[in-house]
């Protein structure tokens, strides 16, 4: 019940916004706060509880839809709850950030609230029917943030991303139906259909399953070539939309991979393991190099997910590939793909944070039309500087942690695509020293058309949110235990589930 809480705690609260007529600006605003703060607290307590030796736990199951065996089933392992502390860590996050709203924060709030309970909702779904309700409405809510809080050609933008993440999850609906056609049990139901893998015996429909699934997938995720619609959803998202969906939403696609392909079709993933690898290799090297073209820092971060999301990618695909390779390094790759997604959330998240301070006071993200930050925004400086040391893996941050986990795990079953996506550390290395450059030396420079001072440095209910962003990736750096205690465990289960 702890769980289900949790869950729609979130919408819960959004309706009663709604209803309330005549609140005042504030009020909106500070129930989204103090909501994610008693999320992050309930969600700390299942953690302090929760056994890893316990495999899944606060599970909650009721029938739905009897005729195909759908229900209510939720509950969390340690694949999953570090994902609904990141939800709530990143909500919490943008709550704070979004403090002074001032288009329509009733609105802006409820609907904040109404995606964190449809993420929430994905990750903790034990249930193929309930894991698509929430993903699709995770699309529906995406779209409204960046159609009505958004900037420059945010309609287009915002239709796009519906467009092109809808289309990927009616694939991802194919796949479910053709994973309930193939189970003996005829169920939707995750954890049978996990115990009794479908289409075990079927080769060509257990791959034409897989891909369906990995095309649904890879699109939200969004992995080479499914990537066109991230830099517009982005560029023209306000910031704390691009934090949350850079920071959660692109993990459910991710998470989708090790919590649904992977475990249910672990015959097609061995088979295709190393096509996998390809994708994420692709996705590290082209991502990198097309972020290291951009003019412009927002795109520029946008087009670094798909390189993180692709070393996530080469982790998984490592995982599946059984032959000459030993169960430990599979582990490691899996358990630093988990916490690259953890990773990524927290940095990612702080520097889309950070871009919308460059909007805010200039309202513009192009490098060109800045300079001299380092002078003028010490505060703003010093954050931008340790997200993107972060995000380039430096050691004593997360980043490091997840990817070296990944490239060890990965090297032994992968080498040549391990060495090659190795290169891609390299660029975004390159990419992100130019961007501080940019933004922070030389003469100072300032567009000079936002709504805010120019000269303001990032103001307290800014600074709140992006340090603690960065402060947890600092923990996770120097002291990763609490979270691999957690990880690593699932990712020995996963690990045998798809070797057999």
């Amino acid at each position: 019940m702890l769980l289900t809480v949790v869950v729609l705690l979130p919408v819960v609260v959004a309706l009663g916004l709604l209803v309330l007529p005549g609140t005042a600006r504030r009020l909106p605003l500070g129930a989204w706060v103090a909501t994610s703060v008693v999320e992050l607290v309930l969600v700390g307590w299942m953690w302090w509880r929760y056994d890893p030796a316990d495999g899944i736990a606060f599970e909650l199951r009721t029938t739905w839809i009897p005729t195909v065996d759908a229900g209510y089933h939720v509950g969390v392992d340690g694949l999953s709850l570090p994902l609904l502390a990141l939800t709530n860590v990143l909500f919490l996050a943008a709550a704070v950030w979004s403090w002074r709203e001032p288009n329509r924060p009733r609105s802006y709030a409820a609907l904040f609230l109404f995606l964190q309970t449809t993420v929430l909702g994905t990750f903790a779904a034990l249930d193929l029917i309930l894991f698509f309700v929430f993903f699709d409405l995770s699309i529906v809510g995406m779209y409204f943030v960046i159609a009505g809080w958004g900037h420059g050609d945010r309609q287009r933008s915002a239709l796009k991303f519906f467009l092109y993440t809808f289309l990927g999850s009616l694939a991802l609906l194919v796949g479910f139906i053709g994973l309930f056609l193939g189970s003996p049990d005829r169920t939707f139901d995750m954890v049978r259909l996990t115990e009794s893998p479908p289409l075990q015996d079927s080769p060509v429909a257990g791959s034409l399953v897989l891909l369906a699934i990995v095309v649904g997938l890879a699109v939200k995720t969004p992995t080479f070539p499914f990537h066109t619609w991230l830099p517009d959803a982005h560029t023209d998202a306000p910031a704390a939309g691009s934090a949350i969906l850079a920071g959660v939403l692109l993990k459910l696609g991710t998470y989708g991979f090790a919590r649904i392909a992977m475990p249910m079709l672990p015959g097609a993933w061995q088979r295709w393991a190393m096509v996998i690898v390809v994708l994420g290799v692709v996705s590290v090297v082209w991502g990198a190099l097309v972020a290291l073209a951009q003019t412009d820092a927002k795109r520029m971060i946008a087009y670094t997910s798909v390189n993180h999301m692709g070393y996530v990618l080469l982790g998984l695909g490592a995982a599946g590939l059984v032959a000459g390779t030993d169960p430990a390094a599979r582990q490691v790759a899996t358990s630093g793909a988990v916490v690259q997604m953890v990773s990524h959330g927290l940095i990612t998240g702080a520097l889309f944070l950070l871009t919308g301070y460059l909007w805010r006071r200039g309202g513009s993200y192009a490098f060109d039309r800045w300079g001299g930050l380092a002078g003028t925004a010490p505060r703003f400086s010093a954050l931008f500087a340790v997200a993107a040391f972060g995000s380039l893996g430096l050691p004593g941050l997360s980043g490091f942690i997840a990817e070296f986990q990944i490239f060890t795990g990965a090297l032994q079953a992968a080498p040549v695509a391990t060495v090659v996506a190795v290169t891609g550390i390299l660029v975004t290395a390159g990419l992100f020293l130019r961007a501080i450059r940019r933004l922070l030396a030389g003469a100072p420079a300032v567009p000079a058309t936002g709504d805010v001072p120019e000269t303001d440095d990032v103001r307290a209910h800014e600074l709140a949110p992006v340090a603690g962003l960065l402060a947890l990736s600092v923990l996770i750096g120097l002291v990763p235990g609490p979270l691999l205690d957690v990880v690593e465990p699932a990712a020995v289960t996963l690990v045998e589930l798809v070797s057999r």
